[in-house]
């Protein structure tokens, strides 16, 4: 519809829950249309509707499998076609595998890849014409500190580290393709966060490597996706932005 077409169609996956909802929440503004998305959680979803409306945003659900064949495309079509177009495309979905190098097998690996890396590459591929076509255009993934920190001693899980890597990879390279067309590519890498259902003692075993002392929190890491999603990040791109206490 015509309304449609002047409202910003932003696309954030893993919305229910965790930095998702943070970013959900962070973007909600009247003149917003959203496409809220998760896997199974229908409940989490319809929650964070209801929050993001009754900010002034028109938003949808759309539940699936980002490992699936075909569905990545099709949550990027469905985003396009219920506002209009798609401006913002937020790859927030993943999830920590927490095997380490001796707990790995094929399967956990493949499915890794399938949701973080290949769901964003279809999901990238389809939003294309979109995003060009976009006044503000931007796209922002979410990675991990466990691509860039490895010791003894610390958090290593290698099934997310290396679908995140590879997430990492495709965004720098999406940057440079879509920079002529002044599209800005981004990646937030957050450090370690604590989510709505982590207890108190969460990450304990580690907390002396956090320079901060502290976990960061949801909102810390979506602050950071809303600043680049808006006007005074226009020249910022190609970059994997760190939001993780001072960890080195």
């Amino acid at each position: 519809m015509a309304e449609d077409r002047k409202l910003r169609s932003i696309l954030i996956t893993g919305s229910s829950s965790g930095i998702g909802l943070a970013i959900a929440r962070r973007l909600a503004a009247p003149g917003v249309a959203m496409t809220i998305h998760a896997r199974s959680n229908r409940e989490g979803c319809e929650n964070a509707k209801r929050e993001v409306e009754a900010r002034g945003v028109k938003a949808q659900i759309v539940l699936g499998d980002l490992a699936d064949g075909g569905f990545a495309r099709e949550l990027v079509d469905r985003a396009a076609e219920a506002f209009g177009g798609l401006g913002v495309l937020i790859a927030n979905a993943g999830f920590p595998v927490e095997r380490g190098w001796e707990g790995l097998d094929r399967e956990t690996m493949d499915y890794a890849h399938r949701v973080v890396t290949l769901g964003f590459w279809e999901m990238a591929e389809q939003a294309l014409p979109h995003l060009k076509a976009a006044e503000d255009g931007r796209v922002m993934t979410i990675s991990t500190l466990n691509v860039h920190v490895h010791r003894p001693g610390f958090l290593s899980f290698p099934a997310s580290a290396a679908a995140k890597a590879g997430l990492e990879a495709l965004t720098r390279t999406l940057a440079i393709h879509l920079a002529p067309h002044g599209v800005c590519v981004n990646c937030v890498a957050p450090g370690l966060i604590r989510n709505e259902s982590d207890g108190p003692d969460a990450f304990e075993e580690v907390m002396s490597h956090l320079p901060l002392g502290r976990l960061g929190t949801t909102d810390e890491a979506a602050a950071m996706v809303a600043f680049l999603a808006g006007p005074d990040a226009s020249y910022v791109t190609n970059q994997v932005i760190h939001v993780n206490g001072g960890i080195v």
